[in-house]
């Protein structure tokens, strides 16, 4: 049993997106864990989300570029954080939308979450780590 569940799950890890899911989860984690960290450390919570933002971006591009894409060429960085500002623009409208109908944008966010994955995972596909 360990076996076959050991082989699916290398096939699974096989799929750029699903690598792209789970380097998202391990994104997630880096950069709550700086926030964390630093609103420990005494800063400001807006200071803080600044840094860990900043931080975050940094260890997400090498983390998305390497790990799913096999990409090391710091210059698509630019391309990286644009890609983002699309996903965030697309992201903010879709809430807006749903809270046109009553939606929470708690809930909203939520139901955006795979869709707005999906459309990251187009974008850094197509229009980030392709010009290597």
């Amino acid at each position: 049993m360990q076996k076959f569940t050991l082989n699916i799950c290398h096939e699974l890890l096989k799929h750029q997106f699903v690598k792209f899911l789970f380097v998202g989860a391990l994104n997630s984690a880096f950069g709550y864990g700086c926030f964390a960290v630093l609103v420990y450390a005494g800063l400001h919570f807006t200071f803080a989300l600044f840094l860990a933002t900043i931080f975050g971006v940094i260890f997400n591009f090498k983390s998305t570029g390497a790990l799913v894409f096999g990409s090391r060429n710091n210059r698509l960085i630019y391309r990286f954080i644009g890609s983002y500002v699309v996903v965030y623009i697309v992201n903010a409208a879709g809430i807006k939308a749903f809270s046109l109908i009553e939606v929470t944008p708690y809930v909203g966010g939520a139901i955006l979450i795979l869709p707005m994955a999906s459309l990251a995972f187009i974008l850094n596909k197509r229009f980030v780590f392709n010009y290597d």
